[in-house]
Parts: C-alpha cells; sequence; structure tokens
C-alpha cells in the first residue's frame, strides 16, 4: 500500500502544499527544496549577511535529522503490532505541522526546522511508487525520471516506458496541484494554513491501518 499511487498523489499533495506554504508564509524558505537553501545560503555568506544564515542552515540541519530520525525509526519499530512503523511517521509529520501552525511570525526558523523536518521523514520513508523511486516533497527527480523514460519510449516503442513517463509526469502535476492549494490557502488562513496539510497524510495514514487490518484478518 505505501507504494501505491493513490498513497503517491496523498503524500505529494502535502509535498506541494508545504513547499509553497513556507515560501509565502515563512520567510522564502523551501521546507522541501535544500538545493534552494544551500544556494541562499552560499549567497548570504558571499555577501556577508552573517545574520541570515541561521535561516536557512537551520532548516537544512533539520532535514539531515529528519532522516536520520526516519532511518531509526525503521529500524527500532517495523515489528510493531500497534502500529505501522509508516504510520509512526506519518504521525510525527502531522504533528510538526500542528505546531507550526501554532508559531508566530518571530519564530520562522522554527516553523521552517519542523516542516523541514517532516519533509525529510516523508521522501526517505515514502520513496517508491509502483515499484518506481520517486519523490513526493520535490520535483527535480521525478522530471529527470520522467523524461528519460519518455524519450525511450520513443527510441523503444516499449510502452511500460510509456506508462512510467505518465507516472513521473502526473506526479508532477499533482505536485504542483498542491503548491496552488498551498498559495490559495497562505492567502486566507496565512500562518494557519498548514493546518490543512495534516488532511492529505490522514488519507495514507489510514489506507496503512486498512491494509493492516486485511491482513490480520487473511492471518
Amino acid at each position: 500500500m505505501e507504494e501505491s499511487f493513490l498513497v503517491a498523489i496523498f503524500l505529494t499533495l502535502a509535498g506541494g502544499f508545504q513547499d509553497s506554504y513556507s515560501y509565502v508564509v515563512r520567510g522564502k524558505v523551501f521546507c522541501n527544496a535544500q538545493t534552494g537553501n544551500i544556494v541562499l545560503l552560499a549567497g548570504n555568506l558571499c555577501s556577508g549577511n552573517l545574520h541570515a544564515i541561521g535561516k536557512y542552515l537551520i532548516p537544512l540541519l533539520a532535514f539531515v535529522l529528519g532522516v536520520y530520525i526516519a532511518v531509526r525509526i525503521e529500524f527500532h519499530f517495523q515489528r510493531s503490532k500497534v502500529l505501522v512503523w509508516q504510520q509512526a511517521v506519518l504521525l510525527i509529520e502531522m504533528l510538526s505541522m500542528l505546531i507550526a501552525g501554532f508559531l508566530p511570525a518571530k519564530l520562522h526558523i522554527v516553523a521552517n526546522s519542523l516542516l523541514s523536518f517532516s519533509c525529510a521523514m516523508q521522501v526517505t520513508v515514502f520513496n517508491r511508487m509502483e515499484g518506481l523511486t520517486f519523490a513526493s516533497t520535490m520535483c527535480i527527480g521525478n522530471l529527470r525520471s520522467a523524461s528519460w523514460n519518455w524519450s525511450k519510449y520513443h527510441l523503444t516503442k516499449d510502452k511500460a516506458y510509456r506508462h512510467r513517463a505518465i507516472s513521473y509526469y502526473s506526479i508532477i502535476a499533482i505536485f504542483a496541484l498542491g503548491a496552488v492549494l498551498g498559495f490559495a490557502a497562505a492567502q486566507l488562513m496565512a500562518l494557519r494554513a498548514i493546518w490543512l496539510a495534516p488532511l492529505f497524510l490522514l488519507v495514507p495514514f489510514l489506507l496503512l491501518f486498512w491494509e493492516e487490518r486485511d491482513e490480520n484478518e487473511r492471518i
């Protein structure tokens, strides 16, 4: 279930939503696209704007921590009888978003760090879609994979390549839709807009719970 296209849709909607929210509402910082934060960090270093370094460095470090913690959760809880371990990650993500929505503007760094931490966990744990490697919180890898498969389809006429290309391009479009929803919500709800993102993650959380129940009934 965690690799289904349906789960990928809702994870990607949340990914696009978070990135547009953090950029529009939280000081033009990308909670997902750490490449952008690294470039902006380097630019401020070169310009001597040392006071702005933390704005990009702390979310970057939070992303690193999110990957580290996600791996630890898988290692320690993959045999849990209470929750599927991926559900534990989703719960942490949703909690991080809810907390971020309560934080005032003067704590943008903390809010962006929570979202970067959340995105890192998501992209680490949910990295497969119908057997394909993909990312639900950024587009560069998906765009490369989509274009590669489309090119291979034109060369070989193998419909499997076309199917993969369409899947990747679809995920990119869904990410863009999530970003549009994030922009719109930010205009209406400002700092509180991030509270809508957990609704997207609630769907895969319930789907995983449903799958676990069905497996237990079969046993």
